[in-house]
């Protein structure tokens, strides 16, 4: 599942971070890197922009981020306690 599509308070944990679209590019990806978007970290979704869109604000481990929507499309992430 995609950090995007994950709902409100629910935990997770990030999978990957890969390029969403061609817009995306490296040092996009290097800084959601920085920002501790790394695999195995801890993160939820704590609230959406204006009509459930962006930003989102996101917790990943004990910091909170804004993410625009074309980032969170960057980030998989597998539902904590979900069976694959």
């Amino acid at each position: 599942m995609l950090l995007a599509e994950l709902p409100l308070g629910t935990p997770a944990t990030v999978e990957q971070v890969t390029p969403a679209s061609a817009d995306i590019d490296a040092a996009v990806l290097r800084r959601l890197a920085e920002l501790g978007f790394l695999p195995g970290e801890p993160v939820r979704v704590v609230q959406r922009g204006p009509g459930g869109r962006e930003p989102l604000a996101v917790q990943v481990g004990d910091t909170m981020f804004a993410l625009r929507l074309l980032e969170a499309r960057c980030i998989t992430v597998s539902v904590q306690g979900a069976s694959a």
